[in-house]
């Protein structure tokens, strides 16, 4: 069989090829691209700062982060907290100054109204035979009637939008009872500095320093069985002693007894979180590592 070349375009057969090429240039169709080891966080990175930790801490969904990064984290969001605690308290105070401002007023035009039913009633009779009294009455009325449509146009009047003091302001949108929980920002459950485990790496070798250590790929190995970790080996942390161990080791030895082999404290399931290897922005867990863009497509 004849070899064909990618750019032949006289065969009778739409290839894959044709098609994904024709796609990246028109600007159609959804785009799929596989991401590399570079999308991807090592195991003992901080989920925030996406960097080797000084000073690790896990959460008990198995997120390490830098101890400093996480609790400025959640100073932050406690902050934030308080100022939008602070407004809605200030709306509520607003609202209920408004509220009795309208009860008031609708006290006040109760009483207006009442005041204006009583004057019209007349506690004297009048006499049809005289006409002075007719006259005075006739004319008050008449005043009294001629002076009320002018205060009514004046009621009616718009307020002018050219004067600073009358222009019109925008209802501000209303805000919601905040939540008071701080929220992990990886997975999303609540989170409380009591929850923080502190994580205890076991260096490959004692005498690198940190900086040296960061260049390394194998940074760190199994408290137990001294084997290499890293993203390919999930690896699990001891709540008791901090230390980080494989979940292999976890399985074959310490769920027979149940007992940390570090300071020999009695284990339970909770006492044994397995390590996310996560992911950066463009890869969630090593579980999907398939980015995709939707686009329009054309359809015949």
């Amino acid at each position: 069989m004849t070899r064909h070349g990618k750019n032949c375009t006289a065969g009778a057969v739409y290839t894959y090829y044709e098609k994904k090429k024709d796609t990246a240039v028109s600007g159609y169709g959804t785009q799929s691209l596989r991401l590399s080891k570079d999308a991807i966080k090592d195991f003992d990175c901080c989920c925030l700062s996406l960097q080797p930790c000084k000073d690790p801490i896990i959460t008990p969904d198995g997120y390490i982060y830098e101890k400093e990064a996480i609790l400025e984290y959640i100073l932050h969001q406690k902050n934030e907290i308080a100022k939008k605690i602070k407004a809605y308290e200030k709306q509520k105070n607003v609202k209920k100054a408004e509220l009795a401002e309208l009860a008031k007023a609708e006290k006040e035009t109760k009483v207006k109204a009442f005041l204006e039913k009583e004057s019209t009633i007349v506690s004297k009779p009048l006499n049809p035979f005289n006409a002075k009294e007719g006259e005075v009455s006739q004319g008050g009325a008449q005043a009294g009637s001629s002076t009320e449509p002018i205060q009514q146009e004046k009621e009616k009047q718009l307020p002018s939008f050219w004067i600073p003091s009358l222009t019109p302001e925008a209802k501000a949108a209303t805000i919601r009872k905040p939540d008071k929980t701080v929220y992990c920002p990886m997975s999303g459950r609540p989170l409380k500095v009591k929850d923080l485990i502190p994580v205890n790496f076991l260096r490959v070798d004692d005498k690198l320093e940190r900086v040296q250590l960061i260049t390394k790929t194998e940074r760190y190995v199994c408290a137990v069985t001294r084997d290499v970790l890293g993203n390919s080996v999930p690896c699990a942390v001891l709540r008791p002693s901090g230390a980080v161990v494989t979940m292999e080791c976890v399985e074959k030895l310490i769920k027979h007894d149940m007992v940390d082999p570090i300071n020999e404290a009695k284990l339970t399931e909770k006492d044994i979180i397995q390590i996310q290897r996560g992911g950066t922005g463009f890869a969630g867990s090593g579980v999907k590592l398939e980015a995709k863009e939707s686009r329009p497509v054309m359809q015949a």
